[in-house]
C-alpha cells in the first residue's frame, strides 16, 4: 500500500515552528510520510500566525491557490491550524471563502489530530475543533525535530500581559507552566539521544514557575536543566523585562551552560508609549535593568524587538526609541511597524500612523541600528569563537553556517560531516550581521 504524504507550512514565532514538529511527530506515527511538493502530498497543513498582519495574508493567497489543487485531488485533505484559528472571525471567513478546507483546530488541540482526521473522514465535512480555553498542558507528545543537535523546548504556554498592541493572550490563553520534572526529562531525553544545545521557550519566560503550586522559578528549572550531561548549550526566550530577577541574571552569570544571549525587547524607547502599551515598566527602568545584567555578565550579548509607529507615537517618541538604542547598544534587533491586529485594545485606538510616516521612521531606526550592529561585530575581528555547525550555507555548498554562544552567524568553509558539530573557528571578516573565518 502506497505511503501518504504530508506536506506543513509554518508561519510565526518558534512556539509555531515547534508546534509544526510536534503535529510531524503526530503524522508520521500515523503512517504519513514527509515532502515538501505540495502537488504530491495527501495531507497539506498551514500552521499559522495572528501577529505579523502580512503571515495572515499569506495564508489566504496560499488557501486560494490551494482551491485547483483540490479539485485536481479531491482525496487531499486541506486543514489549518495555529494561532489564526482562534479567532472566531477568521474561522468564520475560512469556511464561508474557503469550502475546500477540510480540518479547522487551533493552538489546543494537537494532540487531537487524529481523531480530527478520522471524523473528516467519515463525515466528508469540514471539521472544526478549536479549544477557547487553553488551560491543558498535554505532556507525551515528541516532535519531529528539524536538527538532530539542537532542539526547541516548551517551558510554559500563554501570557498574562495584554499588551495593548498583542494578540497572544487571546490566542495562545493564559499562562500555565509546566511541571519542572516534565521538562527536565524531555531534555535529558534530547540529550541522551545527542542534542547538544536547547531552547526553552514562553510567551515570557521570565514568570515561568507562578502557576506550580510551590515555590519553583525560572532561575531554579536553568540550574537544574544546567546539570543534565551532554547538554553543551542552554538558550531561552523571551523574556519580559518587567520579571526579569537578580536571581535569574545570577544564574545566567553562573550557570556555564546558558548562553551569554538575553532577548529582552523595549518595544518603544517611550515611557509615554510603554505605558500605553501596557509594558509595565519605563525606559527608566528598562536602562537601569540592562546596567544590572551588564555588569554581571560584561561580554553578553543583547537582543531586542522594537515596534516603529504605534498609536499616538510622536516624533519625539520616536527620538526617545533613537536615543535609547545608541545608549544600549544592541547586538541585533526584530523591528517591525505597526499594524492593527483586530480584537487589541490598540487596534480600537485613536491617532493611528499613517503609513507613510511609519515607513520613514522605521528606515531611520535601521539607519541608526545597522551601524551599531557591525560595530558590536568588530570585536570578534581575528577572535577565535566556538560555532555549533548549523547547516550548508544556502548560497555556497562549500559553506557552513552555525552560531556562537552569544548567537552570532558564522560562515566558514568546512566539511558538512562536520555538521552538529561545535568547532573553533578564527574570525578572519566581520559584517553588519555575519561574521566569516576559518576553522583553527
Amino acid at each position: 500500500m502506497k505511503s501518504k504524504k504530508y506536506t506543513i507550512v509554518t508561519y510565526g514565532c518558534q512556539m509555531n515552528e515547534h508546534d509544526s514538529e510536534k503535529i510531524s511527530w503526530i503524522l508520521e506515527n500515523m503512517g504519513y510520510i514527509w515532502t515538501d511538493d505540495k502537488e504530491d502530498s495527501d495531507f497539506i497543513i498551514y500552521n499559522t500566525c495572528l501577529v505579523r498582519e502580512n503571515a495572515e495574508l499569506k495564508v489566504y493567497g496560499q488557501l486560494g491557490a490551494l482551491k485547483d489543487l483540490k479539485r485536481k485531488n479531491p482525496d487531499l485533505i486541506l486543514a489549518v491550524c495555529g494561532c489564526m484559528m482562534q479567532r472566531e472571525e477568521i474561522r468564520n471567513i475560512i469556511l464561508r471563502k474557503y469550502r475546500h478546507v477540510d480540518i479547522i483546530f487551533g493552538t489546543g488541540n494537537i494532540h487531537k489530530l487524529p481523531q480530527l482526521i478520522n471524523r473528516y473522514h467519515q463525515s466528508n465535512e469540514t471539521v472544526v475543533d478549536v479549544v477557547e480555553d487553553n488551560r491543558e498542558i498535554v505532556e507525551n507528545i515528541d516532535a519531529n525535530r528539524k536538527y538532530s543537535f539542537k532542539a526547541y523546548v516548551n517551558v510554559m504556554y500563554g501570557c498574562n500581559n495584554f499588551c495593548t498592541y498583542c494578540i497572544v493572550p487571546y490566542t495562545r490563553g493564559r499562562e500555565r507552566s509546566r511541571e519542572p520534572e516534565n521538562i527536565i526529562e524531555e531534555v535529558r531525553s534530547l540529550a541522551e539521544r545527542g542534542y547538544k544545545e536547547i531552547t526553552l521557550l514562553g510567551q515570557n519566560v521570565n514568570s515561568y514557575g507562578k502557576t506550580l503550586s510551590y515555590d519553583y522559578t525560572f532561575a531554579n528549572l536553568l540550574e537544574d536543566i544546567n546539570k543534565i550531561d551532554g547538554i553543551k548549550r542552554i538558550r531561552f526566550m523571551t523574556s519580559h523585562p518587567k520579571d526579569l530577577s537578580d536571581e535569574l541574571i545570577e544564574a545566567m552569570a553562573s550557570l556555564d551552560k546558558v548562553c551569554e544571549h538575553l532577548h529582552l525587547p523595549i518595544q518603544s524607547g517611550s515611557s509615554r508609549i510603554l505605558k500605553v502599551m501596557n509594558r509595565k515598566y519605563t525606559k527608566e527602568d528598562y536602562l537601569r535593568l540592562v546596567e544590572k545584567i551588564r555588569n554581571r555578565i560584561p561580554d553578553i550579548a543583547l537582543t531586542t524587538d522594537i515596534i516603529v509607529g504605534f498609536p499616538g507615537e510622536t516624533e519625539e517618541d520616536f527620538n526617545e526609541t533613537l536615543e535609547l538604542v545608541k545608549k544600549v547598544e544592541y547586538d541585533s534587533a526584530f523591528t517591525f511597524l505597526y499594524s492593527i491586529r483586530e480584537g487589541t485594545i490598540a487596534a480600537r485606538m485613536e491617532n493611528q500612523i499613517p503609513d507613510d510616516i511609519k515607513q520613514e521612521r522605521f528606515q531611520r531606526l535601521l539607519d541608526t541600528l545597522y551601524p551599531i550592529f557591525y560595530k558590536k561585530n568588530l570585536k570578534y575581528q581575528d577572535k577565535v569563537v566556538e560555532v555549533l555547525v548549523e547547516e550548508v550555507s544556502k548560497n555556497n555548498e562549500k559553506v557552513l553556517t552555525g552560531r556562537t554562544r552569544h548567537g552570532k552567524l558564522v560562515h566558514f568553509e568546512g566539511d558538512k560531516k562536520l555538521i552538529g558539530q561545535l568547532v573553533d573557528v578564527k574570525i578572519d571578516n566581520v559584517k553588519t550581521f555575519t561574521l566569516e573565518g576559518h576553522i583553527i
